[in-house]
C-alpha cells in the first residue's frame, strides 16, 4: 500500500514533468523549432536559436546525407547560404541533391532556384556563359554593396574571359583586405586559390630576358659587341649637340 507521502512525491514529480514539457513545447512554438534530436532539428536550433548560420549549414548537410527531412533541409540550407552571400553554393546544392526529394517537391525547389537566380543575376549569366553581361552585373553590385564574395565571383568571370591581369587586381584587393568581408578566412582562401589558378595560365615574367627567352651570357656578349662597334655617344640631349655645331660661328 502506497503511503500518502509517496503519493505526494509522485504527484509533485508528475506536475514538475508536466510543467517542463509545457515549457519545452512553448519554447519550440515560440522559436518555430521542431522537437527531437535529429540532425535537422539541431540545424534548425543552430539557425533560429543559437543564431549560428555556419553551424546550421554543417548540420543541414548532415541532415541531407542522413536522409533526414531532405526537402526541408535543402530549402532551409539554401536560405541560410543566401543570407551569407553564398548563393552560388546554394544553387549548386539544390541542383545536386534535388534528386533525393519526391516528385511533388520539385516545383517548390524550382521556385527556390528562381529566387536564388534573381538574387544573383550575375551567376545566372555565368551559367549561360554570358561573361560580359555577368561582369557588368558584378561590377554594378560591387559599386552598390561591395563584398569579398562578389569580388571572387567577378574574379572568376574575368578569368573565364581570359583577362588574367584584371582578375588579379580584383582578387589581390581581397588578399590585402581592402573589401568588406575580406577578413573572413574562407573568402581569402578562395581568392588565394584563384590567384594560383591565374599563375598557371599566365605566370608573371621577371624581366625582358624571360620574355625573349635570352640567357644572361648572350645579353652580356651582345652588350660588349655593341660597345666595340658603336661610336662613343655623348650623354647630352640632342638639342645641345645641334647647338654645339654652331658654337664657333656664334663666337665669331
Amino acid at each position: 500500500m502506497v503511503s500518502s507521502s509517496s503519493k505526494n512525491k509522485m504527484m509533485m514529480m508528475m506536475s514538475s514533468s508536466s510543467r517542463h514539457n509545457e515549457k519545452d513545447q512553448l519554447f519550440h512554438i515560440l522559436h518555430k523549432v521542431p522537437q527531437g534530436d535529429t540532425p535537422y532539428v539541431k540545424a534548425k536550433h543552430a539557425q533560429l536559436v543559437e543564431k549560428d548560420p555556419e553551424a546550421a549549414i554543417v548540420l543541414f548537410w548532415k541532415a541531407i546525407n542522413a536522409g533526414d527531412r531532405v526537402e526541408s533541409a535543402l530549402k532551409d540550407m539554401a536560405v541560410v547560404m543566401k543570407q551569407l552571400n553564398r548563393t552560388e553554393e546554394a544553387i549548386e546544392a539544390i541542383k545536386s541533391f534535388r534528386g533525393r526529394c519526391p516528385k511533388q517537391a520539385q516545383e517548390s525547389l524550382d521556385n527556390v532556384l528562381i529566387d536564388l537566380y534573381k538574387g544573383n543575376l550575375g551567376w545566372a549569366y555565368m551559367q549561360k556563359s554570358n561573361y560580359l553581361t555577368a561582369e557588368v552585373v558584378y561590377r554594378k553590385a560591387q559599386m552598390i554593396d561591395p563584398d569579398a564574395n562578389k569580388a571572387c565571383s567577378l574574379g572568376i568571370c574575368l578569368i573565364k574571359q581570359g583577362r588574367y591581369y584584371d582578375a588579379r587586381l580584383v582578387l589581390e584587393e581581397i588578399s590585402q583586405r581592402k573589401i568588406p568581408g575580406s577578413e573572413e578566412i574562407r573568402a581569402r582562401n578562395r581568392a588565394a586559390e584563384l590567384l594560383m589558378e591565374i599563375n598557371t595560365f599566365e605566370p608573371p615574367p621577371s624581366d625582358v630576358s624571360d620574355i625573349l627567352g635570352l640567357d644572361d651570357d648572350f645579353l652580356n656578349g651582345l652588350q660588349l659587341l655593341m660597345n666595340e662597334w658603336g661610336p662613343a655617344r655623348s650623354k647630352r640631349l640632342p638639342i645641345f649637340e645641334e647647338i654645339s655645331s654652331f658654337r664657333d660661328q656664334l663666337a665669331c
